[in-house]
């Protein structure tokens, strides 16, 4: 891709020959994000799993302290009480058979799916096209529950999910541009701290690879985990 001269001159501040600390990098990234819209902030942590086994696979649902600066939209499939739950507690959207044939019919303005145990049945012939976009209801991030009108509180509040893509890379959103340096630090630390914890047993070598720091426009900044305050047990 064609580098811009605003990128390229934005680049040059970086020392690529070093790894920042967490609180050098987030000041650094003020001065390298140059878009005149809010950039979202992302981190990426190379990590040292093998996908191809499942239990080396990393996947569910945070939320950082100072959320993520993103209105998620929420699409709420249940009925009765729980669909009144769910609007007391802010979804976007709330339904059953109407939202279900909607999606069918190719509509997907919503960014996550919840539903009640059972309705999963009638969503599950959105099995394929849910799943391919990563959007099918589990019980095990939290999106199939009894309790919708909580779980609609924390995905509005920036709960979010994340998982690690074939080359063992987890991406995600830390915030925004208009965050303080200071709210992002406490967020990187936050998930910094949550990565390790959750090291799968099997994880062999280093773990931490590299962690990269950058908004949507900006260059990469890299951060070294052996200046992190958290040390690799």
């Amino acid at each position: 891709m064609k580098q811009s001269k605003q990128y390229k001159e934005k680049n040059k501040l970086i020392d690529k020959t070093n790894f920042y600390n967490p609180d050098e990098a987030m000041a650094l990234l003020k001065e390298v994000s140059y878009a005149k819209y809010t950039e979202s902030v992302e981190l990426h942590f190379n990590l040292g799993i093998d996908p191809k086994h499942a239990d080396q696979q990393l996947r569910g649902t945070v939320s950082l302290p100072k959320g993520i600066g993103k209105n998620k939209k929420v699409l709420v499939i249940a009925e009765g009480e729980d669909a009144n739950q769910a609007k007391d507690n802010g979804a976007d959207y709330v339904g059953s058979d109407d939202y279900i044939e909607k999606i069918q019919g190719g509509w997907f303005d919503f960014d996550v799916v919840i539903s009640t145990p059972s309705l999963m049945k009638k969503i599950g012939r959105l099995g394929k096209v849910l799943g391919a976009k990563g959007l099918m209801p589990n019980p095990k991030l939290g999106t199939v529950t009894k309790d919708v009108g909580k779980a609609v509180k924390e995905f509005k509040s920036g709960k979010f999910e994340y998982r690690n893509d074939k080359n063992g890379i987890i991406h995600m959103i830390i915030g925004n541009t208009s965050f303080s340096s200071e709210d992002l630090l406490e967020n990187f630390n936050y998930i910094y701290d949550f990565i390790l914890k959750i090291k799968p047993n099997k994880s062999k070598g280093t773990y931490f690879k590299s962690i990269a720091l950058c908004s949507t426009q900006s260059p990469s900044i890299f951060i070294q985990p052996l200046k992190i305050k958290w040390k690799e047990s």
